[in-house]
C-alpha cells in the first residue's frame, strides 16, 4: 500500500489549499455558463445555436487583455517569494491600467458585431442573435478585466478562497437571473438571448465588487495597494512582456476552436447545436483544469521568487496526479452517462425524435473528448509551470505554431475536400495529444530554472 512521506503530503496539502478554490471558482463559472446555454436550448434551438459561437468570439477578444491582467499573479507570487510586499500593490496597478486600455479596445469592437458574423456563413437569423450576445458581453468585459486583476492579487499569494466566495456569490446572483431574463419570468422582461448576456455582465460585476471590498481590508495595507496607485511605465510595459504573450496563449487557443466552431456551423444546424452542446458538457472538465493550472502557477511564481526552482518538479508532479484523479472521474460520466446530460439540452419547441439526431451525434462527441482530456490535463499542468517561471514567450510562439500547422491548416483542408463532422473533432483531438508533447518537452528541457518575472534582488 502506498504511504506518502510527510513532504510529500504536505505538497499535495499546499495544492489543494491554493488549487481547489481556483477549480470551484471556474467550476462556479462552468455552472454559469452552462445554464446559460441550457436555457437558451430550453429557450429555443436558434437560441443555443448562436450562444456558443457568439461567446466564444467574445471571448477571444477578451483573452490577450485578461491573460495579462490576470498575469498579475505571477508578479504578486514572485513578490511574495521574495519577501517583498510593498512591490505588490503597484503589480496589481499596472494590471488595472491594462484593464483601462482593454475596455477602450472591446468597446469599440462592439460596434462591428453585425460584420464579423457576416464573416460566418450562418443564417440570417443566427447571425442577428450572434450579434446582440456579442455585442453585451463585449461592452460588459472590462468589468470582467477588472476582476482579473484583482483576482490575480489573491491568487498570487495563495489566498484563492476569497476568489472562490466572489465567484459562487456571482453564480448565485446570475443562475436566477439568467432563468429570469431570459425566459420572462415574475416582473422581469423576456429578453431573450440579450437577457443571458445581460445576466453574466452583472455577474461579473458582483464578482468585482466582491474581490474589491476584500481588497481594502486593513490587513492588506502592508501590500500599499491604496497608496501605490500610479502608472509605472517600467513595471508595466514588464507585466505587459511577460503577461501579453500569456494573454496570447489564450487568445491562440480559443482562436482555433473558433474557427472549429465556425467550420462545423457550416456543415448545418443540427451539427452546429451537437458540438455546441459537446462543447458546453466538456467545459465541465475543461473549466477546473484551468484552476489547477493557475494553482500551479501561483506554487511555482512563489517558489521561482524564492530561489527554489528544485520545489517546482514536486509541484507538477502533484498536481498532474490530482489533476488525473478529476478528469478520470468525468471521464467516467462522459462514457458511461452521456445520454442524462445531452437530454438537458433538448429544446422545448424541438420534438423528441428530431432531438435524437443531435444526442446520437453528442454521444459519439463525448467519446472524442475521453480520448483527448487526459492529454489536454498535460498540457494546461505543464504550461501553467511554465508561465509561472516566466517562460511564457516560448508558451505563445509554440501554440502559434501548433494551431497554424496542425489545427487551422487541417481545418481548412477538411472545408474544402467537403469532410464531416467526425473529421473536424479528431482535427481538434489531435492539437492537444501534439501540444502535450511539447510542453513536456520544453518542461523537461529546463530552461524555465533561470527565468523571473520581477527583478532580482543580490542576496543578503
Amino acid at each position: 500500500m502506498f504511504h506518502p512521506s510527510p513532504a510529500t503530503a504536505v505538497i499535495y496539502r499546499r495544492i489543494l489549499k491554493v488549487s481547489m478554490p481556483l477549480v470551484l471558482s471556474l467550476g462556479a463559472t462552468t455552472i454559469m455558463e452552462f445554464t446559460d446555454r441550457l436555457f437558451l436550448a430550453r429557450y429555443s434551438l436558434d437560441a443555443i445555436a448562436a450562444a456558443t459561437p457568439a461567446g466564444i468570439m467574445a471571448l477571444l477578444a477578451m483573452t490577450i487583455f485578461l491573460g495579462t491582467t490576470s498575469y498579475v499573479s505571477v508578479f504578486v507570487a514572485q513578490y511574495t517569494g521574495q519577501g517583498r510586499p510593498e512591490m505588490v500593490g503597484r503589480a496589481v496597478w499596472q494590471g488595472i491600467y491594462v484593464a483601462l486600455l482593454g475596455t477602450v479596445v472591446l468597446g469599440g469592437l462592439a460596434f462591428w458585431a453585425e460584420d464579423i458574423f457576416a464573416l460566418a456563413g450562418h443564417s440570417e437569423e443566427i447571425q442577428g442573435l450572434e450579434s446582440i450576445y456579442f455585442r453585451t458581453l463585449c461592452l460588459g468585459a472590462g468589468i470582467h478585466l477588472a476582476g482579473g486583476a484583482f483576482g490575480g492579487f489573491f491568487t498570487g499569494l495563495g489566498r484563492t478562497r476569497v476568489v472562490m466566495l466572489a465567484n459562487m456569490a456571482g453564480m448565485l446572483i446570475n443562475i436566477p437571473l439568467d432563468y429570469c431574463l431570459i425566459n420572462g419570468i415574475g416582473p422581469f422582461p423576456e429578453l431573450g438571448i440579450f437577457g443571458a448576456g445581460l445576466a453574466t455582465v452583472i455577474g461579473w460585476t458582483v464578482i468585482t465588487a466582491i474581490l474589491l471590498i476584500a481588497m481594502r481590508r486593513g490587513e492588506h495595507a502592508r501590500f500599499r495597494l491604496g497608496k501605490d496607485r500610479r502608472l509605472r511605465l517600467d513595471l508595466w510595459l514588464r507585466l505587459m512582456r511577460y503577461g501579453l504573450p500569456s494573454g496570447m496563449e489564450f487568445f491562440l487557443d480559443i482562436f482555433a476552436f473558433t474557427v472549429f466552431i465556425f467550420v462545423v456551423g457550416r456543415l448545418g444546424t443540427m451539427e452546429l447545436a451537437a458540438t455546441n452542446i459537446a462543447l458546453n458538457i466538456n467545459a465541465l472538465a475543461f473549466m477546473p483544469l484551468v484552476g489547477f493550472a493557475m494553482g500551479t502557477s501561483t506554487l511555482v511564481g512563489q517558489a521561482m521568487g524564492a530561489g527554489k526552482p528544485d520545489d517546482v518538479k514536486v509541484v507538477v508532479r502533484a498536481s498532474l496526479v490530482l489533476t488525473f484523479v478529476y478528469l478520470a472521474v468525468m471521464s467516467a460520466v462522459f462514457l458511461f452517462a452521456p445520454e442524462p446530460v445531452l437530454h438537458l439540452f433538448q429544446p422545448r419547441d424541438m420534438d423528441p425524435a428530431a432531438f435524437a439526431a443531435v444526442v446520437g451525434m453528442g454521444r459519439t462527441l463525448l467519446m472524442i473528448v475521453v480520448v483527448y482530456l487526459f492529454f489536454d490535463g498535460v498540457s494546461f499542468i505543464i504550461y501553467g509551470a511554465l508561465k509561472g517561471a516566466g517562460d511564457t514567450f516560448f508558451v505563445m510562439t509554440s501554440r502559434f505554431a501548433l494551431v497554424i500547422v496542425v489545427m487551422i491548416l487541417p481545418l481548412l483542408i477538411g472545408v474544402r475536400l467537403g469532410f464531416g463532422l467526425y473529421y473536424f473533432w479528431a482535427v481538434s483531438c489531435s492539437f492537444l495529444v501534439v501540444l502535450s508533447v511539447v510542453a513536456l518537452w520544453r518542461y523537461r528541457q529546463g530552461k524555465w530554472r533561470g527565468m523571473l518575472v520581477v527583478e532580482k534582488i543580490p542576496p543578503e
